[in-house]
């Protein structure tokens, strides 16, 4: 489904990414993982079209996808959740996912406010509560769901357990668990090695713009113990 070549990017002189090689098939859950500052943020953005790669291929369902414009990638299909959340705080939860609502695709799953209010039950009790008075966690589940509304065959998720509670973290790990079994991809963002390993099914580490290591989850984490 996803599949990236020699990525390489910057920031003006500062090159972040270096040819990076990694891919994402159909129906399953990839992590990268590595500390702040290791790119994996800049890697997410590059794919969506946020920063525009110097180098390499990015391929999203077989068509090559970088250089263009991140509303053209959005409507192929390939869906992006920063870290910041984004929401529209002046508008409510039901509003907000209408923003987000794109028609049906063929080969995607495809997601209604009813179904997403079953998926996050915590925003079916708050369809009309502005977002400014959302917690944290809250928040994080509606921009999945606006997300979701244009019905992509990918998502991209970046940090999603990052500053919430336990609780919410657990919610967010079998979230990721049902939209694998809706047959979506699953791009994601970590550093939280055990949000990862109950999640993932491919993992690459990322150190300073770079893929170290490869593999499953129990091998990657087999690595890390014989470090």
């Amino acid at each position: 489904m996803l599949e990236v070549r020699g990525l390489s990017a910057a920031y003006g002189r500062a090159r972040i990414l270096f040819d990076l090689d990694f891919e994402a098939h159909a129906g399953e859950v990839a992590v990268l993982l590595g500390r702040n500052g290791a790119g994996k943020s800049t890697t997410l953005k590059s794919l969506i079209g946020l920063v525009r790669p110097q180098a390499g291929e990015v391929r999203f369902a077989g068509r090559p996808i970088q250089g263009l414009p991140p509303y053209q990638i959005a409507r192929l299909g390939l869906g992006y959740v920063p870290e910041d959340r984004r929401i529209f705080t002046d508008l409510t939860v039901a509003e907000n996912l209408e923003v987000g609502r794109q028609p049906p695709r063929e080969g995607a799953p495809r997601w209604t406010p009813q179904r997403l209010y079953e998926l996050f039950p915590n925003l079916g009790r708050m369809q009309d509560r502005l977002g400014e008075r959302m917690s944290g966690g809250e928040q994080q589940m509606l921009t999945i769901a606006r997300t979701l509304m244009g019905n992509p065959r990918a998502i991209l998720l970046d940090e999603p357990s990052e500053g919430l509670a336990p609780l919410i973290v657990q919610q967010m790990a079998r979230t990721i668990g049902e939209l694998k079994r809706e047959g979506l991809t699953v791009l994601l963002c970590e550093q939280n090695l055990h949000f990862a390993r109950q999640v993932a099914d491919r993992a690459y580490v990322i150190e300073k713009g770079h893929v170290r290591r490869s593999g499953s989850m129990d091998e990657i984490e087999e690595e890390y113990r014989a470090v």
